[in-house]
């Protein structure tokens, strides 16, 4: 029998992506050890392309808990703020302010970025955190000493012994599978998004959430000469079937209007088809597992939300398991779902809310022309009046930490 080689460290986290990381962190400026282990390779990390707005917390978390080295907050020097997001319904823009509604901005920084910047802290603090493993494994969960088993690079079988384990590992988590007594609520979506990057220059300054009768279309941006596009499209759709002209023709025709509005156009580097889906499973603890970000909910991604709520996760959970593992009292893990879950529950409403009103939903014709007179009185309302703006200001700058 090949030998193992052995790790203790109080915490183990399965999954070393932003919410890892992030958790990682946290849990090293207050005094606990921890040992990330990810399947995946850093390169393959940092070179999946994922778009990201972050909230006002979501900056301060990262630009004030040491993630970078003073003077050096990259997220606020390289992130794009933005004051607020274009609704564009009807053929015409409407800029909904955020700053002026609700004090608060959000910052454009892609997801990759924030894994590079906490890994590069991790790294920097030399933190204990492991990729491109295989066969990760939780057992002896019903005992003091849980173990995370897996094999690295070389073959070599590796065994971390931990206080407690945190199942960070995505929207494909198998930690979630181990949580006792565990119940899943998920709904599905009748469309996706067909999502594009390609090389041109912005088309705004700002987001752009257009409805028009052909579907759902959203303008983002990436870089000065890089941008991020997406429309609503079939889940089945074959993203390789897609030329070129055809989705600038699809894009530019939903973005039409009397206002003469045209997209930059440019060559597409990378095209894919994103499916939708809300999940949340709860508890989001049983015993000495515990569970963080998209391993616990996921949310369509209209709302802006899945990052934000992986890094509020890592907040509240690093100060329940410094609580805990300092009074040696598990049960104070027991504050940590209800908590996580009040503000997860209120981001899939705003997030269910905000792809119903702009997505067109397939159907019978009539029901068909019913949604669309109905979302465009809803849309007109919404920039019509300002506690109704307000309302959308507050959930997309994000809800103050509690």
């Amino acid at each position: 029998m090949p030998a193992v080689t052995s790790t203790r460290t109080q915490v183990a986290i399965v999954g070393g992506g932003p919410a890892g990381l992030m958790l990682s962190h946290l849990l090293h400026r207050a005094g606990i050890d921890s040992v990330v282990v990810d399947h995946r390779t850093v390169e393959e990390i940092r070179t999946t392309h994922r778009a990201g707005i972050l909230e006002r917390d979501s900056v301060r978390l990262l630009a004030e808990t040491g993630v970078y080295e003073s003077g050096h907050e990259r997220v606020i020097t390289d992130g794009d703020r933005h004051g607020g997001i274009y609704l564009r319904f009807g053929g015409e823009s409407h800029h909904v302010d955020f700053e002026h509604l609700v004090g608060a901005s959000v910052w454009l920084y892609p997801q990759t970025d924030v894994f590079v910047d906490l890994h590069a802290a991790r790294t920097r603090d030399g933190g204990d955190v492991r990729y491109g493993i295989s066969g990760v494994a939780v057992h002896d969960l019903d005992t003091d000493l849980p173990r995370v088993t897996y094999a690295d690079e070389d073959g070599q079988a590796q065994e971390v012994t931990a206080d407690l384990v945190v199942g960070a590992d995505g929207s494909r988590s198998t930690c979630r599978d181990l949580v006792e007594g565990r119940q899943r609520y998920s709904r599905t979506y009748p469309f996706a998004w067909f999502g594009i990057l390609c090389e041109a220059p912005r088309s705004s300054d700002e987001l752009i959430y257009a409805r028009s009768e052909r579907g759902f279309a959203l303008i983002s941006q990436r870089t000065d000469s890089v941008q991020r596009m997406y429309f609503q499209c079939d889940p089945a759709e074959d993203a390789g079937a897609w030329s070129d002209d055809r989705i600038w023709s699809e894009l530019q025709a939903r973005l039409a209007g009397p206002d003469g509005f045209q997209l930059n156009e440019g060559p597409v580097i990378e095209r894919t088809v994103l499916p939708f889906r809300s999940f949340v499973q709860t508890p989001m603890r049983s015993g000495r597992l515990l569970l963080a970000g998209d391993a616990a909910h996921t949310v369509p991604p209209t709302g802006a939300k899945g990052l934000n709520l992986a890094l509020a996760d890592t907040r509240v959970l690093a100060e329940v398991v410094e609580r805990a593992l300092g009074k040696g009292d598990l049960d104070v893990l027991d504050d940590y779902t209800d908590r996580a879950l009040a503000r997860v529950w209120k981001a899939q409403h705003f997030s269910y809310w905000m792809t119903t009103m702009l997505h067109q939903v397939p159907g019978q014709q009539e029901h068909r022309d019913f949604d669309e007179l109905r979302q465009l009185g809803e849309l007109t309302s919404l920039v019509s009046s300002e506690a109704g703006a307000t309302y959308l200001a507050e959930g997309y700058t994000g809800w103050p930490t509690a």
